[in-house]
């Protein structure tokens, strides 16, 4: 062993995401989450995301678009809500819809300042009120008049027969007084803050407005045009903010009239269904001046309408959001708001108290998958949160304690570590994941499920000759693009090592159990070992998992989800999980898997091959070893042609 090229593995320490007591509370005077002073404003409470909020304020004073995009759950909803808060709101209107006497199906819009229009409907309804009086009364005194005649003259069955005609007469022929009252369309109060309106996922007509279908269209009986029409979301949320999530989701109409609706700041409401009024109702054109705030995940980009992009992007902001913060002592500190505020705006569970915490933000550690960091996925926090809060209240106590967390993640586990766990206890009964004994182009590789759950990944090997004039490098198991870029990257650490052209033969890679598919190239480093094993004939130790990118030089290169896929290795019975040694430190692992579970470092391919391979000829396979790593990865000098170090 001693004249092995590999580098000595050093005593892992698994214990790096301790979190001193004194470290965090250190210039803070609290015993519980009750002694953290809560910000009023919205603007206020956001953490870990400086650059959105500076954008946001300055969008609010000039009344610019933002696009925000992001993982779900780091903020987005929340900074549109602040921004409202933060718009003017002296410049509000009401919107009135009126009937229009030369066209019916045009009705006219006017607006007014905010409160007016409740004022202004109110005062046609009482006058309409007062003329539907008169005119009843001016008609009774007809009827009555007719009939005293009739009484007089002893013509009862005239008089009735006339009083019945007269009445039907003067209820049809004239106008309907409360066919002429206006309808309020958009209302605000003068106390209350700009609007904030959430179109996400809306339909053409909830977006746009809408005019509601009359199943009376004649008889006198029909609901007035202008009575029909309904605001959009775009309408509401005149002279506030418009947040639409998930904008991709919109259908290329809806965002085209919106990016309309962007440009001129009105826009006309006719039907946008089958079952409301279609083209023959349409309003003259409505204001619907607003702040748009667009969100949406990365693919949200690729979905959006190019136009309606533009538009954002020459009138606004474009803002994507961070997934974790740096952990130092002022953003801890920020985190431990983030507790008290969930809490308050929960109302229903008891504050933190110290040490639960401490256990929060370590869990804050764990979830942000990086070195020096914590998660900013504050919606998923904020779940573990009032599952802790909801336990300790089960309980009668009167803070939320460490137990009370730790029991919470537990109980809030994802779908994805749920359907994890169930599938490593049946892969053990059915022999699918094997963690004893050795195999021959079997390796355990690990994966990550959804975003907070890992896997065993079992590959396989096998080598044939070929058949054809050229050898190939065949795999299955549903791998997507980058996936396979990867096996085919394998090809030439395999000449490297095995000293044999692969155009001979043919390279069957199965990956066992990947129904979702595979995506990504962490599992470089296990194929590369499974090929390997099958080409030289060598049992690989099946109590050893690893994970890692691969370079054509043979470089370990880091990949995430180190920390679950370390965990779901530990689940599962293996005993030994190689590693990039550049994500050391982003290993987390919970205190009960840190005794089952051994974690070695590496650099380079040939690392991985002594710890993983179990040779025959030991001396050998040390021999081959050494001259895989006689060539480091250097640097092209031209001046010589080749890479030197």
């Amino acid at each position: 062993m001693d004249s092995t090229p590999t580098k000595e593995i050093p005593n892992i320490d698994l214990t790096n995401d301790e979190l001193e007591e004194t470290e965090v509370f250190s210039g803070l005077e609290m015993s519980a989450s009750s002694d953290i002073d809560v910000p009023s404003n919205l603007i206020d409470q956001v953490i870990g995301q400086e650059h959105a909020v500076e954008v946001i304020r300055k969008a609010a004073v000039q009344s610019r678009h933002v696009m925000m995009i992001g993982t779900p759950g780091t903020g987005k909803s929340m900074l549109a809500k602040a921004m409202a808060e933060l718009l003017p709101k002296e410049e509000l209107q009401d919107i009135l819809v009126y009937p229009n006497p030369e066209d019916n199906n045009n009705p006219i819009i006017r607006t007014v300042p905010a409160g007016r229009g409740k004022q202004i409907v109110n005062a046609h309804k009482v006058e309409a009120r007062k003329k539907i009086q008169m005119r009843s009364t001016l008609v009774m005194l007809l009827i009555i008049g007719i009939i005293g005649y009739a009484i007089i003259t002893y013509q009862w069955l005239m008089g009735i027969v006339a009083a019945a005609f007269v009445f039907i007469a003067l209820k049809y022929s004239m106008p309907r007084e409360e066919a002429m009252v206006p309808k309020l369309l958009i209302s605000h109060d003068t106390n209350t803050m700009a609007p904030f309106i959430d179109g996400t996922g809306s339909h053409a007509g909830a977006l746009l407005g809408d005019v509601r279908h009359d199943p009376f269209q004649s008889g006198g009986l029909e609901t007035p045009s202008h009575d029909r029409v309904e605001g959009g979301a775009i309408h509401r949320a005149h002279g506030g903010v418009l947040f639409i999530d998930e904008i991709n989701t919109l259908t290329p109409h809806s965002q085209q009239n919106l990016l309309t609706a962007l440009q001129e700041g009105t826009f006309p409401i006719t039907g946008q269904s089958e079952r409301s009024s279609g083209a023959m109702v349409r309003t003259e054109p409505v204001p619907c001046r607003f702040v748009m705030i667009a969100a949406g995940n990365l693919d949200a980009i690729q979905g959006m309408h190019p136009a309606l992009r533009s538009r954002i992007r020459g009138y606004g902001y474009e803002v994507y959001m961070r997934e974790t913060m740096e952990d130092t002592p002022e953003n801890r500190k920020k985190f431990l708001r983030f507790i008290a505020q969930e809490v308050k705006n929960d109302g229903k569970i008891p504050h933190f108290d110290r040490a639960a915490m401490l256990e929060v933000l370590r869990e804050a550690r764990r979830r942000s998958n990086r070195k020096g960091h914590l998660t900013l996925k504050l919606r998923d926090m904020g779940g573990l949160i009032r599952v802790a809060g909801d336990l300790a209240r089960q309980e009668g106590a009167e803070f939320t304690t460490a137990k009370h967390v730790l029991a919470a993640k537990s109980a809030s586990r994802s779908i994805e570590d749920q359907i994890s766990d169930e599938y490593i206890r049946r892969s053990r009964d059915y022999d699918i994941t094997v963690v004893e004994g050795t195999r021959v182009g079997r390796v355990n590789g690990l994966a990550v499920m959804g975003s907070d759950s890992g896997s065993v990944l079992p590959v396989m090997a096998e080598v044939t000759p070929s058949l054809g004039a050229a050898g190939t490098v065949i795999a299955t198991g549903m791998l997507k693009d980058i996936a396979k870029e990867s096996i085919t990257n394998v090809s030439a650490l395999i000449k490297k090592f095995t000293g044999k052209d692969i155009k001979n033969m043919d390279v069957h890679v199965q990956f066992i159990g990947t129904y979702g598919g595979v995506e990504g190239d962490s599992a470089s480093v296990t194929v590369a070992t499974a090929v390997i094993s099958a080409i030289e004939n060598i049992p690989v130790r099946q109590d050893v998992a690893m994970t890692g990118s691969l370079s054509v030089r043979g470089d370990v290169l880091p990949i995430g989800g180190v920390t679950y896929k370390i965990e779901a290795a530990a689940k599962a019975g293996i005993k030994k999980v190689i590693i990039p040694r550049s994500n050391l430190e982003d290993v987390l692992i919970e205190d009960r898997y840190r005794a089952m579970i051994e974690v070695v470092p590496v650099d380079h391919i040939e690392e991985v091959l002594q710890n993983a391979l179990v040779p025959e000829n030991r001396e050998g396979f040390l021999s081959k070893l050494r001259k895989l790593a006689v060539n480091p990865p250097g640097i092209f000098d031209p001046n010589v042609g080749r890479s030197v170090v």
